[in-house]
């Protein structure tokens, strides 16, 4: 009898357990379920394949940076001091404005009187008729003229050439638009002495090589960012022969046209013979009146290329904020008629940033770093190996060279510059790790604290 009870308690025991085994089975196999269907979502809801492998821009980083650590920032490329009164007051004066069509939508291609304004502009400057209401799109800043000229005629497989160091929102959207983008670096002919932007060059046989039939458009920056080179008329020629050899679109990316020392010329690459007909120019009026805020860019050329701008901004963006495009519309009145005068913005600006150009030229110098002096612009890049000694590398994290120089100078130096392998191709960052981008449109104030930080530190 007790050996029957034992048995039966063994069977009992024996049972429990394979319906404990049973359950866990059972529920390991539902959670086994529940995470491969969360993988399946994170799968499906992961980046498109045209976005895989996109990372925070060097921007979003800095910026947090900067509001952690609260350098003096002369990395990012805005002005710190006030805008000129006259465009300020044009957008509070159109804030009281009686007319109250000016505070609801506009022309979706852009409000009619900038559109004029922007036409009477830069037919002047073209010799060549703009339509306002065919040739130009005004759009959500230059990023966004950008976005829609690639997207709007970028097509899968498409090979874009794009010059390094760029402006690296270049890149990302070529891929967007299912483009392969192709790179060529300009490169200094010279590491010592007065460097001048002029001398960091296109290499003309390795340019040639990347035209085939697949090139559907080039990227042209000048002036140009970071480097601050204003290609030449002959730079220009050879790359608007080889756009007409292969049959390639120019976009010239222009939004520093004003900003031009020395007596550099700023050469509009489609006044070129042939290139009218296949280049779309950028413009900004963030850089134009140094209100960086206000978002209001433009793209001008041929009809039949401006329309496909149009498609996409039109199922995008649709229209720009009305209020600011009168303002600038306003400020472009202004300066239109005293456009052959000292006075006018466009050329007065360029004298005040000369001679802040020089002033930060010497202290970086000083300072023991090698400028590059640019012909346009408001950045200057500096060969910062020289103080490597200094600083302790070790103490960031970061692959490249640059980021740990410019990270540490404004955890520990309190002054925050850009590392530009950020504007480099993965394959060409190494190009730029021994460089630094600082910004010098900025408080004559401010530029002489960062002299006197380097000073300090140097001593």
């Amino acid at each position: 009898m007790f050996k029957i009870v034992i048995t039966a308690e063994s069977l009992l025991t024996r049972k429990t357990n394979h319906l404990y085994a049973a359950y866990k089975v059972i529920s390991d196999q539902q959670l086994i379920k529940r995470f491969l269907s969360n993988v399946s979502s994170m799968e499906k809801f992961d980046l498109p394949k045209r976005l895989q492998g996109s990372a925070p821009s060097v921007w979003n980083e800095y910026i947090a940076l900067a509001m952690q650590y609260k350098p003096l920032n002369l990395g990012q490329g805005f002005p710190d001091d006030a805008a000129p009164e006259y465009v300020t007051n044009a957008l509070a004066d159109m804030a009281k404005d009686e007319n109250p069509l000016l505070h609801q939508y506009t022309r979706g291609f852009g409000h009619l009187r900038l559109v004029q304004s922007i036409s009477k502009l830069y037919s002047n400057l073209l010799h060549r008729e703009l339509n306002p209401l065919t040739d130009i799109l005004i759009t959500s800043g230059a990023y966004e003229a950008l976005y829609s000229s690639i997207m709007g005629h970028v097509d899968v497989d498409d090979e874009v050439i794009i010059i390094e160091p760029f402006f690296d929102c270049y890149e990302p959207m070529v891929k967007m638009a299912g483009g392969r983008p192709r790179f060529i670096p300009l490169k200094p002919t010279k590491t010592d002495g007065i460097i001048s932007s002029a001398d960091w060059v296109l290499d003309e046989e390795e340019l040639r090589k990347l035209f085939n039939k697949k090139t559907k458009m080039i990227i042209l920056n000048t002036p140009h960012n970071p480097i601050g080179k204003v290609f030449k008329r002959n730079e220009l020629e050879i790359l608007a022969n080889l756009c007409k050899q292969w049959n390639v679109l120019c976009l010239s990316d222009e939004v520093y046209e004003w900003m031009v020392y020395d007596g550099n010329e700023h050469i509009r690459i489609c006044t070129l013979p042939g290139m009218w007909e296949r280049t779309i120019t950028i413009g900004s009026a963030g850089k134009t009146f140094s209100v960086t805020g206000w978002k209001i860019g433009w793209a001008y050329g041929p009809s039949n290329l401006i329309r496909n701008l149009q498609m996409i901004h039109q199922n995008s963006v649709y229209t720009c904020p009305t209020p600011l495009q009168e303002a600038v519309a306003r400020s472009f009145e202004l300066e239109l008629n005293r456009l052959n005068s000292p006075e006018c913005y466009f050329h007065s600006l360029p004298v005040e940033l000369r001679e802040k150009r020089d002033f930060m030229a010497r202290f970086l110098k000083e300072s023991g770093m090698k400028p590059t002096i640019p012909e346009g612009g408001y950045f200057m890049l500096a060969d910062w190996t020289n103080l490597e000694k200094k600083i302790d590398m070790n103490s960031e994290s970061d692959k490249y060279r640059d980021y740990r120089f410019t990270k540490w100078m404004t955890k520990n130096m309190g002054l925050q510059g850009i590392p530009p392998s950020a504007f480099y191709s993965e394959s060409h960052k190494k190009l730029g790790e021994d460089f630094v981008r600082y910004c010098f449109i900025k408080k004559q104030e401010n530029l002489e604290k960062a002299a006197q930080l380097l000073k300090k530190w140097k001593n």
